[in-house]
């Protein structure tokens, strides 16, 4: 058993958002300041005044006694997480002596309930793909913390085919408040979604905070919202009645906002087909003025044939006026989802449907858009750009 060090672990809950329990713990070093007070010790692991070696050999002891008490625990359902750098592991002499399954043996821990998170990108590849298969013939799961962080993010996901992404906080909070940094989050929710991975949202602190996550798709939180770490475990239920509230009051907030996109959309799909049958014969562009274009969204519709050249300008809306723009005469769009798609439909004797596609930024007007294709006759098709919404 290591020395006494003068670090300590403290646990974090982890909730799942499906049973409202405790469900894991993230181990934190801790320390005492001068003053008596209790605080991170993550400043320590990066200072420069501290040697690898010496850092590397408190961070094992720190290890030790989060998996000692966490072997004491009755809840043996739960999980712990244990912070491991991945620059560290370029120390390793021998892949074959992982300190971690050491201890996880002398103190008789089942390993399928230990998660080794991996927190930075600085280390070779292929010597990490090697380590992380190490662990998981072990039987441990393998998690990519602060996901967003820093650089070489991707690759880290290829290399490892991580169990559990845990989105860097910073980004989280980012994300928050719109922008890219909520594309991102989308993104890494479908990625999370793509290679069955679970997704952890961490530095939840607010109710607002913790819906925005359930809209991304997060199965998993941790943060203020709940609890810091402490020094002791809590009950699993401790925090079921508030996330069950949380549950309810997302439900009843995206019911309301899914009813009034669906009631937006069917009024666009309707506009559109009426637009279909205006242009089955010659038509003018002025009349449609007087149609209900503004509240529909709509910014620019054009025609393609059965191949996906595009046959007429584009028409576009803007201001309550219509412009024609030529440029894009003859481009192919037969790549595109939205049209394939409405040809597979037409070949499986569905021939009447709007397909639609998955929201984008659009280049010329920098709104957020999808593009609704129809058959408008047995040689052309329809698109219809429209404004997405958020």
């Amino acid at each position: 058993m290591p020395a006494k060090t003068p670090l300590f672990p403290y646990f974090q809950p982890i909730i799942s958002v499906a049973s409202g329990k405790i469900v894991g713990y993230e181990a934190l070093a801790r320390q005492y300041d001068g003053k008596g007070k209790v605080v991170s010790a993550g400043a320590l692991f990066s200072s420069a005044d501290v040697d690898a070696k010496t850092r590397i050999e408190l961070d094992r002891q720190v290890r030790w006694q989060a998996l000692e008490k966490f072997s004491e625990l009755a809840d043996t359902q739960s999980y712990l997480a244990l912070n491991i750098s991945a620059a560290w592991i370029e120390n390793l002499r021998q892949l074959n002596t992982l300190p971690t399954l050491r201890m996880l043996d002398e103190l008789n821990i089942d390993r399928r309930r230990i998660i080794v998170e991996i927190s930075d990108a600085h280390v070779d590849p292929q010597k990490l793909k090697q380590i992380v298969q190490r662990y998981r013939k072990h039987g441990l799961s393998v998690a990519i913390g602060d996901f967003g962080a820093g650089s070489s993010q991707l690759e880290r996901v290829i290399a490892i085919q991580p169990d559990i992404i845990k989105i860097d906080m910073r980004l989280f909070k980012l994300a928050t408040k719109g922008g890219i940094a909520g594309d991102i989050i989308h993104m890494i929710s479908r990625l999370g979604k793509r290679t069955g991975c679970r997704i952890i949202c961490e530095g939840v602190e607010s109710d607002e905070a913790f819906l925005f996550s359930l809209n991304c798709g997060a199965q998993f939180m941790q943060g203020f919202l709940f609890a810091k770490a402490e020094a002791d475990f809590q009950p699993a239920e401790l925090f079921e009645q508030h996330i069950s509230s949380l549950r309810s009051k997302f439900l009843k907030n995206t019911l309301a906002k899914v009813q009034k996109k669906v009631s937006s959309i069917n009024t666009t799909k309707t506009l559109i087909y009426k637009l279909a049958e205006t242009l089955q014969d010659d038509f003018n562009l002025n009349e449609l003025v007087s149609w209900n274009f503004t509240d529909s969204g709509v910014i620019r519709f054009y025609l393609c044939n059965n191949q996906g050249d595009q046959i007429s300008p584009d028409f576009n809306f803007k201001e309550n006026q219509w412009f024609t723009d030529p440029r894009k005469i003859g481009f192919n769009w037969s790549w595109r989802p939205y049209f394939f798609q409405l040809l597979a439909l037409e070949n499986c004797g569905d021939s009447e449907r709007i397909v639609t596609s998955e929201r984008y930024r659009d280049f010329e007007t920098s709104l957020l858009c999808k593009t609704l294709s129809l058959r408008l006759d047995s040689e052309r098709i329809l698109l219809v750009d429209t404004v997405a919404g958020d």
